[in-house]
């Protein structure tokens, strides 16, 4: 009996989804757990597996089609079998098309690649996928137990095990080999390319928040001196086999901010314009740098977790992120109360983040450098200190509440103690 694939719902907050690549042709035998075909929300991006076998019958939207989530998009059957009562299923239906089956099935060829080649389709089960995420294995160094080569949860769990204990696990996905955009127009010495839907998104929430918001930029530093005794003194115990989470200087500057956060619960809103958002606990956005553009997953209820628990989270978000395979729900400006974007690893000493609205403040963590500073009367010398950049809505904050928000966070970073 045919059925219909649907085009899956990702996140409560997600109405529809955009059509990315087909990975099966119509007339093509599919088995189950095949990939069918990938989509993308407005920051993260997915694979969709067969429910079923049989000869995908017939496909009603194209590659680049923004697509209602739960519409028919497919059918799946036995050769011959009818499909017409799927097709008016379809919000958008675009021409269905007939299949003539081969009397033989193609023949298939499996070609070795060089190793700093990326697979054009890596065969792998969601659940792997997700074990590799949260365990730090690199699922493009793997070959396959099972079927076809396709990576299982066993291949994980082996692989994992092999990880020391002084190894720092962080999930870095493979980059993914993005086609060049179109050409619409060229010139002798220029290109026209249309912008990416992810690009277009970006554009529009930047474009608005300027708009809708006052936003101003407080700077100051702050003493770096004890940020790097605790980082020094995590990354003996972490490489001694004494905590399991290697603890960054990141993780030492959003657990300070939390706590600043908690003394200041006015830049822990949201600003609706004519009321505001008060919230109890603080979703902290952490700004993540990916192929497909920036992206801001939420930590839910930072203010409750550990040290340990927070660096744990925020890797995890952030290996999801850059593998698109993160819960869209996490990435709206909504679901954080407040966001860090940290650039110091890029030697950035100054800059001024983008709201991301409705949240009230944002703010950018820089590079540390060393400045002279007074150290004891008359004494001065040279001491590592961290900039930090505040972009509040003025619409919500004054510029007092903001400095000494600003100032706390200062204070915090200077004496924090774990």
């Amino acid at each position: 009996m045919a059925i219909p694939v649907l085009m899956p719902r990702q996140g409560q907050s997600v109405e529809t989804c955009i059509l990315g690549q087909w990975y099966k042709s119509v007339g093509e035998t599919v088995k189950t757990g095949d990939i069918l075909f990938s989509y993308e929300t407005d920051k993260a991006s997915f694979e969709e597996e067969a429910k079923a076998d049989g000869v995908l019958l017939a496909v009603f939207f194209s590659e680049g089609d923004e697509i209602p989530v739960l519409s028919n998009i497919a059918v799946i059957g036995q050769p011959g079998e009818s499909f017409e009562e799927f097709v008016n299923g379809a919000e958008t239906v675009s021409e269905a098309t007939e299949i003539t089956v081969p009397d033989e099935a193609p023949v298939v060829f499996e070609i070795e690649v060089e190793p700093g080649d990326l697979p054009k389709h890596l065969r792998i089960s969601p659940l792997a996928r997700n074990m590799a995420a949260k365990l730090g294995v690199d699922i493009y160094t793997l070959k396959g137990s099972g079927p076809h080569g396709r990576i299982i949860a066993r291949d994980i769990e082996s692989a994992a095990s092999t990880v020391t204990k002084t190894e720092t696990v962080i999930v870095q996905a493979k980059p993914k080999v993005q086609a060049p955009a179109a050409v619409l127009e060229k010139g002798d010495d220029f290109e026209i390319r249309p912008v990416s839907n992810i690009r277009k998104l970006i554009a529009n929430a930047m474009h608005q928040s300027m708009q809708n918001s006052a936003q101003l930029t407080h700077h100051l530093s702050a003493d770096a001196r004890q940020l790097q005794r605790l980082r020094k003194k995590f990354k003996a115990e972490f490489a001694e086999g004494k905590i399991k989470q290697n603890i960054t200087i990141n993780d030492l500057v959003c657990f300070a901010v939390i706590r600043a956060l908690e003394k200041f619960p006015q830049a822990n809103t949201h600003f609706l314009g004519d009321k505001m958002k008060w919230f109890s606990k603080v979703h902290l956005g952490l700004a993540v740098d990916t192929d497909r553009g920036l992206m801001d997953p939420a930590v839910k209820n930072a203010s409750d977790l550990s040290l340990a628990g927070l660096s744990a989270q925020m890797q995890q978000l952030a290996s999801q992120a850059r593998g698109g395979n993160i819960n869209p729900d996490l990435l709206s400006p909504e679901s954080a109360t407040f966001t860090i974007s940290n650039l110091g690893n890029y030697g950035v000493e100054m800059f001024t983040p983008g709201i991301n609205s409705p949240q009230v403040a944002i703010l950018g963590v820089c590079a540390i450098s060393s400045r002279p500073k007074e150290i004891e009367a008359g004494v001065y010398g040279f001491v590592p200190m961290i900039g930090l950049s505040l972009t509040y809505n003025h619409q919500a904050l004054d510029g007092g509440e903001a400095t000494r928000f600003l100032a706390e966070i200062r204070a915090q970073i200077e004496s924090l103690s774990v």
